[in-house]
């Protein structure tokens, strides 16, 4: 008699394991699935999501983007281009400005572009949404890599935005250590469902901020 409580506890948790396993394997298919997908449809605005730039340059990864926001752009897909993402400490510029500029560089005129700031893809989102607003925008082109399109949307859907995807095809990132990209989008979609993604935001940017050292 003893063990009858002890063995319906384990099929309890037996099956929530089962259940989040399930649950996680659903939201990587739904990851993989929208980073594949390409829409042919217009919007008032290209959203382009930040990574890393080199002291004033883009990086691959960062140009691969921009790159698909000039054939977006040149296409006729969108009237405006928003650009976004900050900088880390030390950093003399930030990831939008190097976007904007390059895009100026390109053809695409100042007053055209849009831009935010942010360090993580909620703060992207949230730190332009003032002057997508000014303009009355609300449809816009998610521009960012494959593996992290359906965030990008989520969290631009979860802001009031009507997105569409449009995933850089031949962005550098994809020929390193893919698997450890889609494991984090994995785990960061599947737990940002859940608590809500702007909250997932704040811990993140409090974790990150309680373990720099003094002065970092």
């Amino acid at each position: 008699m003893i063990f009858g409580p002890i063995k319906l506890a384990l099929r309890i948790a037996s099956a929530v394991l089962s259940l989040m396993a399930l649950y996680f394997v659903v939201t990587f298919i739904q990851i993989w699935l929208t980073g594949h997908e390409h829409s042919s449809a217009k919007a008032q605005a290209i959203l382009v999501f930040g990574t890393t730039e080199d002291n004033g340059t883009p990086s691959q990864e960062l140009q691969a983007r921009l790159n698909q926001a000039l054939l977006l752009y040149r296409d006729g897909r969108a009237p405006w281009i928003a650009v976004t993402g900050g900088n880390r400490p030390g950093d003399v510029y930030t990831e939008a400005g190097v976007s904007a500029a390059y895009l100026e560089q390109h053809g695409v005129a100042g007053s055209r572009i849009l831009k935010g700031s942010g360090s993580d893809t909620w703060q992207n989102v949230s730190s332009v949404m003032p002057a997508l607003k000014d303009h009355h925008i609300v449809s816009v082109i998610t521009v960012t890599d494959p593996f992290h399109e359906y965030r990008a949307m989520a969290i631009s859907s979860s802001q009031g935005l009507k997105p569409v995807p449009s995933p850089v095809p031949n962005s550098p990132t994809i020929k390193h250590s893919l698997w450890r990209y889609y494991l984090k989008e994995t785990m960061d979609v599947g737990v940002g469902r859940i608590i809500g993604y702007g909250r997932l935001s704040s811990w993140t940017a409090t974790s990150t901020s309680t373990s720099l050292p003094s002065g970092g």
